[in-house]
């Protein structure tokens, strides 16, 4: 069964190889790339779109077997919109096989500004999941500002297994319901690597129903609250630094964010809460001299006040790029307090970069209902083959297997680095 999945997503790469793939790979699309070509100042632009001659990756070995003519390497986005479609196949745990169609615009708003690009997928899952995310990172044209967007809609089935990280995998309770979130975040250059600012986070539940644990036990999410339709609506305040030299696959640098969210009635809002999130991570070639990489990954997400839906609970793979619990399935743990650490070790398979791999390790705790202490701490890991997609900007094909407590395992494929 392993075989077929991936004898089937090679058959969409064979697909992906006849189109033009840009740096923006949809996992980073929602981080500003960061630059105003300053002295002391990092850009990634110029960092992303150097030749690499003597590297290879997928579209290469298709054009040597089809005996076609190399692509030429060069950076073209121009104010014209570059637009590519491209359809795929994907794999996750919560989702099973996914069948996507995918698309994407990139263009530049002036002569020296960043990449801009607008991406877009839908996607029906074995699991009959229907999903649309549209993601956007607009550049001004002297990049003083970055407006980053996150429009999605969801028609999701979904299990729960209860609150907290000390929850048990056969008190699965499924769950389905419609989901409609936006979030549109104005930044604005502040110095060198750092940036500031204002958001609006809305999320809107509907039809929300669940069937009950299967094993008959008692459903955390009856003794939290259940309701029909929720609704979270609030402004954020958002601060960044990025020195990464690359934002899909960087080799060296940091990054780190800090969110704070409010909540509250006047905008719309079911109930008033609020949240704050940390997102870190640090790069480190190792050895020092070569491309391999050391990769460390923090990401605590904490419910400071009020009593928020029960689906806007801090969850594993629920964070923006649903990456965080890798080895478990989605929504796996949930509960009002988040603290989360992964580290990653990325090497070269083959000198010419076209496959490396991966060997990752990550734990989480999480606590029940607010104001209540952090439970278990839940480890996960496992190894990982990376195919290298597009050589000019790293981008790699991700394909991971991990393994969880109490049986959690399974396959993970996706376009771009976890984190």
């Amino acid at each position: 069964m392993k075989l077929i999945r991936s004898l089937s997503f090679c058959f969409a790469l064979l697909i992906l190889a006849q189109h033009q793939v840009w740096a923006q790979a949809d996992k980073n699309v929602s981080i500003p790339q960061l630059l105003t070509g300053k002295k002391g100042v990092a850009d990634t632009t110029a960092n992303v779109t150097q030749p690499a001659s003597n590297q290879k990756d997928l579209p290469d070995v298709f054009r040597a077997l089809l005996h076609l003519k190399p692509a030429a390497e060069n950076d073209s986005v121009t104010s014209k919109p570059e637009i590519s479609v491209v359809p795929a196949i994907g794999y996750t745990l919560v989702s099973r096989l996914a069948a996507v169609l995918s698309g994407n615009v990139a263009f530049r708003t002036g002569p020296q500004a960043h990449i801009s690009t607008i991406v877009a997928s839908a996607s029906y899952t074995q699991n009959k999941q229907f999903i649309i995310p549209i993601l956007s990172n607009i550049w001004t044209k002297n990049n003083t500002f970055d407006f980053v967007g996150d429009f999605r809609y969801y028609q999701y089935p979904e299990s729960t297994y209860g609150l907290g990280s000390g929850s048990n995998i056969h008190d699965e309770d499924p769950m389905n319901f419609s989901f409609v979130r936006f979030y549109e975040t104005a930044y604005r250059h502040i110095t060198a690597n750092w940036y500031a600012g204002l958001g609006y986070a809305l999320d809107n539940y509907w039809n929300l129903s669940h069937q009950g644990p299967l094993n008959g036990a008692f459903s955390d999410y009856e003794a939290y609250g259940t309701s029909r339709h929720t609704i979270a609506s609030g402004f954020t305040l958002n601060v960044l630094h990025d020195s990464r030299d690359n934002s899909i696959n960087p080799l060296r640098g940091w990054y780190g964010s800090i969110q704070y969210r409010t909540n509250t009635p006047i905008l719309g809002s079911t109930s008033t809460w609020s949240s704050l999130i940390i997102d870190y991570r640090k790069y480190v070639r190792f050895p020092a001299q070569s491309d391999n990489v050391l990769a460390f990954w923090s990401y605590n997400w904490f419910i400071l006040s009020g009593k928020p839906p029960y689906l806007n609970l801090p969850s594993n793979s629920w964070d923006p790029n649903s990456a965080t619990g890798r080895g478990y399935i989605q929504g796996r743990f949930r509960g009002a307090q988040m603290v989360y650490a992964e580290t990653e070790y990325r090497f070269k398979i083959t000198r010419n970069g076209l496959i490396g791999g991966v060997l990752f390790a990550n734990a989480e705790s999480l606590s029940a209902q607010p104001h209540t202490r952090l439970q278990a701490i839940q480890p996960a890991f496992g190894p990982g083959l990376r195919l290298k997609l597009n050589k000019t900007s790293r981008t790699n094909v991700a394909v991971d297997y991990g393994f969880g407590r109490q049986g959690s395992r399974g396959l993970f494929i996706d376009v771009g680095e976890i984190f």
